[in-house]
């Protein structure tokens, strides 16, 4: 296992501002998923898959280096399949003994702050497994980052078991409440099955960098 120390770069909006609006290659995907060993065996193996799917695509997992819960279980799948994981986690964590041993390489930064950025710095597409309030957290800010033009991945919800239906009717609600625009639905795509994630990812429809203009209604 390779371990890194991060120092946050003040360019990192910038360089996030100025990707590929069309990426032609998926190399490097982003797992946002509960940490929780209190949770339904049907998650588990949800995470567990979409590990394997990622390394059996050639692609590599980029992840928040938990030890437990569904953040274990994609890097157990992915690291079975003979898959390059990425663990990004800040110090307090792995003071807490909170990280992943078994990653391939751990990222070690000082905040939570550096961490979020780094994940998405080296991530060519999110994905959102079931989790809890940081989970929701992760992926609310990537597609905040999204919306105002900040990256142009593509994200996808994995709504295991109609986890994240009330979630999805909330988006419904901002949008019929005028808080956000219909279009702004268009900068995710969710599928019910682990298998269906990442020919969402390599099928998503390209975000274009002037909705920014669209982000204030």
């Amino acid at each position: 296992m390779s371990i890194f120390f991060c120092n946050f770069a003040a360019d990192f909006v910038f360089y996030i501002n100025n990707r590929h609006q069309i990426m032609q290659n998926i190399h490097s995907i982003a797992v946002y998923c509960a940490s929780s060993n209190k949770i339904r065996q049907r998650f588990v193996d949800a995470a567990e898959t979409l590990g394997e799917d990622i390394a059996q695509r050639g692609m590599r997992l980029i992840y928040g280096d938990g030890g437990i819960g569904l953040m274990a279980a994609v890097a157990r799948g992915a690291l079975r399949a003979g898959g390059e994981v990425v663990g990004v986690i800040p110090q307090f964590m792995v003071d807490q003994k909170w990280n992943n041993p078994d990653s391939t390489q751990t990222i070690i930064t000082t905040t939570m702050h550096e961490r979020k950025a780094t994940i998405c710095e080296m991530a060519d597409a999110m994905v959102a497994l079931p989790g809890g309030i940081g989970t929701f957290e992760e992926l609310l800010e990537c597609l905040t980052w999204k919306q105002l033009g900040l990256h142009h991945c593509p994200v996808v919800i994995l709504n295991v078991d109609g986890y994240y239906d009330t979630l999805l009717a909330c988006i419904d609600l901002m949008v019929e409440e005028q808080m956000m625009r219909e279009i702004h639905k268009d900068m995710f795509v969710v599928v019910d099955k682990a298998e269906d994630v990442i020919p969402a990812i390599l099928n998503a429809p390209a975000w274009d960098p002037n909705t920014r203009r669209l982000a204030a209604i």
